[in-house]
């Protein structure tokens, strides 16, 4: 589920906002996801809750997605990254509200 949300936020954005190819957005938004998985969402917020998780989320996000943009020269603007990341911090808090509704529903089993 976390593949395909970052997935449509990161290609979409890369396509529209810089010179990528499909191949290479949807190989930073691969990069992205896993990054995120395990840092945001197996470490911080088992450790946090999800304001904290989303924050590390998008924190994690915009550094990456500097960084990548970068490697490959792309023309990634300082806004278009913060336009990015805040759909994506939006899109990452019903996300891990949705996997702790979840945890208590599996816990309720």
């Amino acid at each position: 589920m976390k593949l395909i949300i970052n997935g449509v936020i990161v290609v979409g954005s890369l396509i529209w906002f810089t010179e990528a190819t499909w191949g290479s957005a949807i190989l930073a938004a691969l990069g992205l996801t896993v990054i995120a998985y395990l840092l945001g969402d197996q470490v911080i917020l088992r450790a946090t809750n999800n304001t904290m998780a989303t924050i590390a989320d998008a924190v994690i996000a915009a550094i990456y997605l500097w960084a990548v943009s970068r490697v490959f020269n792309w023309d990634l603007s300082f806004g278009e990254l913060i336009v990015t990341v805040a759909i994506l911090g939006v899109a990452e808090f019903f996300y891990h509200r949705y996997l702790g509704l979840n945890d208590v529903e599996n816990a309720k089993s």
